[in-house]
């Protein structure tokens, strides 16, 4: 599904991924790690289309991402690909219901058939009751389920997750953790993360160790 090659990038003089190779299958869980500076976030971000290599390529589905227009990989990254961030990035000013949303509309969805999917995501993640409450009415567990369903609602094809826990306590991480199993067991979906996390680490199919711009293990 997913597929780089030889990704460098350069900020400057400094050298963050030195040639990157990686694949990922579809309904696979990969988890990144690695210290703090090997490159797994500039990694991230670069096969999420949020920014470009230096050099390398970068395919999803078998599309070249890394060549596709600024206009055209904005549309694609609406539609086929999913974010989860470590600080949540929902809008305060919406409720639950609004920020999941948000997506769909993008991406030409109706009002009432955006609000139909995101209805059936929050009930499906527990949060039902919740729909119309704001960010600041949720606890941060509540708040990072609400992202997930944001990252869902258009069926991306694969989801990239940043420290997706690392703003939660234990018991709402590893409630987290078992919901991305789930996830992938009832929907086939795939996973990138990167985590600090060891027992997120763990759980995921594969486990990919980064040091000083490079795979290593």
């Amino acid at each position: 599904m997913l597929k780089a090659q030889s990704i460098h990038k350069s900020y400057g003089q400094l050298q963050i991924l030195k040639g990157v190779d990686l694949d990922v299958k579809r309904g696979e869980i990969v988890t990144i790690v690695g210290a703090s500076g090997a490159g797994k976030s500039s990694l991230l971000n670069i096969l999420g289309t949020l920014d470009k290599p230096d050099s390398g390529k970068v395919f999803l589905n078998n599309i070249e991402v890394s060549q596709l227009s600024n206009r055209n990989i904005s549309a694609f990254r609406n539609k086929k690909i999913g974010f989860i961030f470590q600080f949540h990035h929902l809008l305060v000013e919406f409720n639950a219901m609004e920020n999941v949303c948000i997506p769909a509309l993008i991406a030409g969805d109706s009002r009432a058939d955006a609000e139909k999917k995101a209805a059936l995501l929050l009930e499906k993640l527990g949060l039902g009751d919740r729909m119309d409450h704001k960010p600041n009415q949720l606890s941060g567990g509540e708040q990072q389920r609400v992202a997930v369903a944001r990252a869902l609602i258009n069926k991306p094809a694969l989801i990239f997750a940043d420290e997706p826990s690392g703003n939660l306590d234990s018991t709402n991480a590893n409630e987290l953790h078992e919901l991305f199993i789930k996830l992938r067991d009832e929907f086939d979906q795939t996973f990138v993360i990167v985590t600090h996390n060891e027992h997120l680490a763990e759980l995921a199919d594969r486990k990919i160790l980064m040091k000083d711009g490079l795979i290593v293990q």
